[in-house]
């Protein structure tokens, strides 16, 4: 039986990942064609190494196009105006003390196709995200990561602004 998992996606992570897949059919492939078509008149396509370039660009933007198409094949959008703010579920902004560096640290919930660090937005399926979703404001909670155990106080739960 094949992998049926959701891909869970807020509206601007589809969004996102639907613009990448036009662009890719409708540009990319086209700018990719033309590329293949010029090296092609350049002669002999043994020695050529802009046809190969080209042909291995193409290859990639197959693959990410089969990729992406995958993805939102089986997608689950959370519609974040919707988002319960009482308990921390995916679609909601976080904000929580650490009490051991004594400062306060925003989280976005997403799911794990839109997750990314730098912009403090983490997986429901990180060990930190595992921790706080269906945690309330007030409540303390210790994660159990590659570093240690960190403990975070939940301060405020917030719809993405």
């Amino acid at each position: 039986m094949a992998d049926t998992k959701k891909n869970i996606l807020t509206y601007a992570g589809l969004k996102k990942y639907e613009d990448e897949l036009a662009n890719l059919k409708q540009v990319r492939r086209k700018e990719v064609a033309l590329k293949i078509k010029e090296a092609r008149e350049q002669g002999d396509l043994s020695e050529n190494a802009e046809y190969d370039a080209a042909k291995d660009e193409q290859r990639d933007i197959e693959l990410r196009i089969e990729e992406l198409e995958k993805l939102l094949k089986n997608v689950e959008v959370v519609v974040e105006d919707e988002v319960d703010l009482e308990k921390i579920s995916v679609g909601c902004q976080v904000k929580v003390y650490d009490v051991e560096y004594e400062e306060e640290i925003e989280f976005r919930i997403v799911g794990s196709t839109e997750a990314n660090s730098l912009e403090n937005k983490i997986s429901n399926e990180s060990p930190v995200g595992q921790a706080l979703l269906g945690r309330k404001a007030g409540e303390t909670v210790e994660v159990e990561t590659q570093a240690g155990v960190i403990e975070y106080q939940i301060l405020e739960i917030q719809r993405v602004q």
